[in-house]
């Protein structure tokens, strides 16, 4: 795609290092909406204009074929960069839409890992941002006992993420999110910066179940 002047100056700005996230936010806040200039940005194919095409995409025009191009591209980048595009995707639009919300929930199963990494992590979102959680608890127990082994890794850590959420704010499956966590043995021994929580299920819930209570 060829770039408007105003894409070719913004791009220019945002890879010439140095480039802050609260800068990137600020840039966001300013410009709103336009989606247009977000596809631009995104055609690009580079890390931060693709972060602030995030910000100022025009939810309503977000079909599902334009979020499954979105999710193939993520795949061109390391997956620290493409987690924090899909997550950036997700609270920025995603989440701010019923018909997009509707369709985050359809994707459970779907092909692709950045959109089932989605699902996922929408549905520990759905807890941890001290919303009910919506009632679907056991439904998600199952899909996590019976595929959480052998998922690729960055959706393995999200439903890993979600399988905590769910042992922390849903008291009737909190011994069977320990026990899974236990039987699997997922990130057990890592090693955690300071002040961080591990990501092995008996660990994170006993630590976050305490700091609530």
């Amino acid at each position: 795609m060829a770039l408007t002047a105003r894409a070719e100056k913004l791009v220019a700005e945002l890879t010439g290092g140095n480039l802050k996230m609260g800068d990137l936010k600020k840039r966001g806040a300013e410009i709103k909406r336009d989606h247009g200039l977000a596809m631009e940005l995104w055609s690009t194919g580079k890390y931060h204009p693709r972060l602030l095409a995030t910000l100022i995409f025009d939810k309503k025009l977000l079909t599902e074929e334009v979020i499954d191009g979105l999710a193939a591209d993520m795949l061109g980048h390391d997956a620290a960069e493409r987690c924090q595009l899909a997550d950036w995707l997700l609270a920025n639009q995603l989440m701010k839409d019923k018909k997009l919300v509707a369709l985050l929930e359809s994707w459970q199963r779907n092909p692709s890992p950045i959109l089932r990494r989605l699902f996922w992590y929408h549905q520990a979102r759905l807890r941890w941002m001290g919303q009910e959680p919506p009632g679907n608890g056991a439904e998600l127990m199952e899909a996590l006992e019976r595929g959480l082994a052998d998922e690729e890794s960055e959706v393995q850590w999200t439903m890993n993420f979600c399988a905590g959420q769910i042992g922390i704010h849903e008291k009737k499956f909190r011994s069977r999110c320990v026990k899974l966590g236990e039987a699997l043995g997922l990130y057990k021994g890592e090693r955690v910066s300071k002040g961080c929580t591990p990501s092995y299920l008996p660990e994170f819930i006993r630590i976050e179940v305490a700091k609530r209570e």
